[in-house]
């Protein structure tokens, strides 16, 4: 089975020691992400521009792991404020509303309190 480390750029990945992403096999695992420009290392005080650049962050590791949205099966939502959730619904429903795949919403602490939503997705490459 092949695996293969995915990269952003972002310098948490080398000062955590993490990937953006791991393929393995037919499978891609996306890290949990947040809202932040990676080009900029800037993020939005907005949620719901948070939950937009998170999802621009993880379709691009998508992109360079030989997948797109269409092929997620499994989304986490973490936020440290529940109510903040249904802000961020009209930029998941853009990428998921046809996709649908299994989620959980986790209302819980973040690393920053800057960072108001963090999203984790797995994909399976299409056979």
């Amino acid at each position: 089975m092949t695996r293969r480390l995915i990269s952003s750029g972002s310098t948490f990945e080398a000062q955590i020691g993490y990937s953006r992403a791991v393929v393995s096999g037919d499978w891609v695992f996306v890290s949990g992400t947040t809202g932040y420009d990676y080009s900029t290392m800037t993020i939005s005080d907005d949620v719901t521009e948070q939950a937009a650049q998170a999802l621009r962050n993880i379709g691009a590791a998508l992109l360079e792991a030989g997948a797109s949205f269409a092929d997620v099966v499994r989304v986490h939502y973490i936020l440290p404020n529940a109510d903040d959730f249904e802000a961020t619904w009209p930029a998941l429903q853009e990428v998921f509303g046809d996709v649908r795949p299994a989620a959980t919403m986790i209302q819980a602490g973040l690393s920053s309190d800057a960072m108001k939503i963090e999203i984790e997705v797995t994909a399976h490459l299409a056979s």
